[in-house]
């Protein structure tokens, strides 16, 4: 059996070249882009933790700054982007259409993993871009706002047990919205998910999600449905 190759690249997102880290098993299934909260990165080890087992279940992944260096900079005395949704939401679609431009990816079945506010991110995204499911990790969909009942894919919220106050943002979210919803609550859990077994508890679910729903609907689905399987 091949191993899987994972080197750095660089995805042109809109008029901003952004640094990211691409995992890519021989013969994927479909690639995971992630989304990362504010504060943080492609090298968040929860994000890279959770990829992992991703591309150990064949999922190729996608890790990127949704920041240039300079912005990481600026960001570190000002803050002042880490909640600028739609500008964090226009970065990741910029990156959604260049996986299409690329060859060995480009025809991939396409999720979305958002952490923290990196998910509402993601939500608004998956509204603009063809994407066949989304999970969300101790998100903030709120922070979607009207964007979230435009949402059409399967989407999976995974909250911590011990986060009541996110719980009820999701659960507030989720009402809003009228493509398929769950949120699975991780007993136990605080907002990071530290505690011992809750991030391999997060990942299970995730992969199980996007198996479901990029994997198993494009086996299940009659061969004229099968033209944009992502």
């Amino acid at each position: 059996m091949q191993p899987s190759q994972s080197f750095q690249t660089v995805v042109h997102a809109g008029r901003v070249a952004l640094i990211g880290d691409l995992s890519l098993p021989p013969h994927p299934d479909g690639i995971i882009v992630f989304a990362h909260g504010s504060g943080s990165g492609r090298l968040s080890p929860r994000n890279r933790y959770v990829a992992d087992r991703l591309v150990d279940a064949n999922f190729a992944t996608l890790l990127f700054d949704l920041l240039t260096r300079e912005e990481e900079v600026a960001e570190r005395y000002t803050r002042h982007l880490r909640f600028d949704i739609p500008m964090l939401a226009e970065r990741l679609i910029g990156a959604l259409h260049w996986i299409h431009r690329q060859d060995r990816i480009g025809g991939l079945p396409i999720g979305l993993f958002g952490a923290s506010t990196g998910a509402a991110a993601a939500l608004i995204a998956a509204t603009r871009v063809d994407v066949g499911a989304v999970v969300s990790r101790g998100g903030r969909p709120d922070l979607a706002a009207e964007a979230l009942p435009q949402v059409r894919c399967p989407t999976l919220f995974i909250v911590g047990g011990d986060d009541p106050e996110v719980l009820q943002l999701n659960r507030r979210a989720a009402m809003q919205m009228t493509a398929e919803v769950q949120i699975y609550v991780v007993e136990g859990a605080t907002h990071l998910f530290e505690e011992r077994g809750a991030l391999d508890e997060v990942t299970e679910v995730a992969t199980g999600w996007f198996r479901a729903h990029l994997v198993e609907r494009v086996e299940r689905a009659p061969a004229g449905d099968l033209s944009s399987p992502h």
